[in-house]
């Protein structure tokens, strides 16, 4: 997660609940009625998007598209089709690994009852999650077999944080930046032209940072198992599944990524922790500045520069 760790004079907040976290939006250098305004454009862009794409809903796209999963194609908007095209290509970038049918496992998972499924419960999923086979038109997507479901989970609430900078920006925002659930972007430095100091939670103590870094535009987004998780016999089992095999990843505590907009870190990050080992190279060659714990509790840099996104 990340915390903003300082305040600007004449800052205003604005908390919200919004996609099962808790939501920030900051705005500096603005009257109260003006910055009020602007906050409520953003908020209601995210509550939007939530209704819209949201898995936990019934009257949204996905919900229409899953529910049609075995029979005819679902005609979508421009907006939904461009998110599916984006998540065809996060499949491609990480060789499978961040699949949206993936969403199926948690009929398996249940994190609050603390039961690790068994291999048959498995097994009877995994031929659900099959990204190539899911037919992807110009105006429509369809998902070929029953049971089959989409889940923008991986980069839905990122999404809807650049369209909520995307509204602050249309109102004549400058200064301030939108947190929904420590995926946080900046449309700007405070308004001396510092820039927000943010830290990175850790991973095993909510109450401490482990990272502090400088953010004046862009993003940053982690991804960890440390959110939505069980442990059992002194194994934790997080929220971040393998498609492969069902099983929950386990190498990272936690992968932050700075990129220019939110959609792209949270990408990044949730890619990284599906590549276990294998992120630190995968993100090197993406070219995006990173910063992870491992699972022995190691912090490692990737490409950080600390002034990079300042």
């Amino acid at each position: 997660m990340t915390i903003s760790k300082q305040a600007s004079p004449g800052e205003l907040g604005f908390e919200f609940g919004a996609m099962a976290s808790a939501c920030e939006v900051r705005i500096a250098g603005l009257p109260q009625k003006q910055a009020s305004l602007a906050a409520q454009a953003a908020i209601d862009e995210v509550h939007r998007i939530e209704r819209k794409y949201s898995r936990y809903r019934d009257d949204g796209i996905v919900a229409r598209i899953n529910a049609g999963a075995g029979g005819s194609a679902i005609e979508c908007d421009t907006e939904t089709i461009d998110l599916l095209r984006y998540a065809a290509t996060l499949f491609e970038a990480s060789d499978g690994r961040f699949d949206p049918t993936s969403g199926v496992l948690r009929r398996a998972w249940d994190f609050g009852r603390k039961i690790v499924p068994s291999s048959e419960a498995l097994a009877a999923l995994l031929p659900l999650i099959d990204w190539p086979a899911v037919e992807l038109g110009p105006t429509s997507v369809r998902l070929p077999r029953v049971g089959m479901e989409l889940d923008f989970g991986g980069f839905g609430k990122e999404y809807a944080v650049d369209r909520a900078c995307a509204a602050l920006l249309a109102q004549g925002v400058r200064h301030g930046w939108v947190n929904l659930g420590g995926d946080l972007r900046a449309v700007g430095p405070q308004p001396d032209g510092s820039p927000w100091s943010m830290g990175i939670q850790d991973p095993r103590d909510a109450s401490r940072t482990i990272a502090s870094l400088p953010l004046s535009v862009g993003a940053i987004a982690t991804s960890g198992d440390y959110e939505r998780y069980f442990e059992l016999d002194a194994k934790r089992y997080c929220h971040v599944f393998d498609p492969r095999t069902g099983m929950p990843v386990s190498y990272w505590r936690s992968l932050s990524v700075l990129a220019p907009v939110a959609v792209a870190a949270g990408s990044c990050a949730t890619i990284g922790m599906l590549l276990e080992n294998d992120a630190p190279q995968w993100l090197d060659d993406a070219g995006v500045p990173w910063l992870g714990i491992d699972h022995t509790g190691k912090v490692i840099r990737g490409a950080l520069d600390p002034d990079v996104m300042a």
